[in-house]
């Protein structure tokens, strides 16, 4: 199958401090590839250098990062703006703080859409219920009206994702998305990332601390320590038989939710 997108050796450092060491992996069309490791082994960076979303500090210094041909660090911020939202989706760690507390959910949602297509109120609003009713919110109309501390968390995570795929991106990207809920909300947003995978064939590219969440959901796992990677491949097989010390040391501290 054809790639989608690939990191190709690469290198990111944050003030001349290397953070990300000669990376590589590769993501398909549907694929889920889960990236786990302790926190500030470079994880996040690595999926925020895909959308440009570094900083002023932070630069990929060597390799290349590859989407449907187009190496994404040479990409100026204009064009990198056109892809963020209908090529590349991102699904921040805590979905409350990404949203405006004083505007309701439906305009930020609106205004986000806007942004990369012309569309009209009402075509808006029946994507919107569309796509809500698919994530499991029977009161669509509600939430669209709601302020976002209005929602409790589990709630506002699935309208983040909701707002990840308004535009139906091909690419995922997903920083950490249940770290901040309970187990049992932490089941549920997993169950509906994958409802994501499974309806509109999105490949998901999920950060996690928690090897049981990408054994959960991940068909390819990435571990990654002091920024670099130390065991790659299939899922069911690197966590099943871990080469890597450091892999066995992580199954052996974190639960494992229990594939369906």
């Amino acid at each position: 199958m054809e790639e989608l997108l690939r990191y190709d050796h690469v290198d990111i450092s944050y003030n001349g401090f290397l953070a990300v060491k000669d990376v590589s992996f590769t993501l398909e069309p549907g694929e889920i590839l889960g990236i786990v490791g302790e926190s500030g082994c470079g994880k996040s960076t690595l999926i925020k250098a895909a959308m440009g979303l570094l900083g002023s500090a932070g630069m990929v210094t060597r390799g290349d990062i590859w989407y449907k041909g187009k190496n994404l660090p040479d990409l100026s911020a204009k064009e990198l703006r056109r892809l963020n939202g209908p090529e590349l989706g991102m699904i921040f760690q805590s979905a409350g703080s990404s949203f405006c507390p004083i505007r309701t959910i439906g305009a930020q949602l609106y205004e986000t859409m806007t942004e990369h297509e012309k569309t009209s109120k009402a075509e808006f609003l029946d994507r919107a219920m569309e796509l809500l009713g698919k994530l499991g919110f029977e009161d669509g109309k509600r939430v669209l009206g709601s302020y976002p501390f209005e929602l409790s968390g589990g709630m506002q995570q699935r309208v983040g994702i909701a707002a990840a795929m308004l535009l139906n991106p091909s690419v995922l990207l997903a920083d950490e998305p249940t770290s901040a809920l309970d187990v049992s909300v932490q089941k549920q947003v997993v169950e509906e990332m994958l409802l994501v995978r499974e309806t509109f064939g999105t490949a998901i590219l999920l950060v996690a601390h928690n090897i049981g969440v990408i054994g959960a959901m991940a068909d390819k796992v990435l571990v990654m320590k002091n920024g670099e990677a130390v065991e790659y491949g299939d899922t069911r097989q690197v966590l099943g038989s871990p080469q890597a010390a450091y892999t066995r040391q992580l199954l052996s501290a974190v639960p494992r939710l229990r594939r369906a």
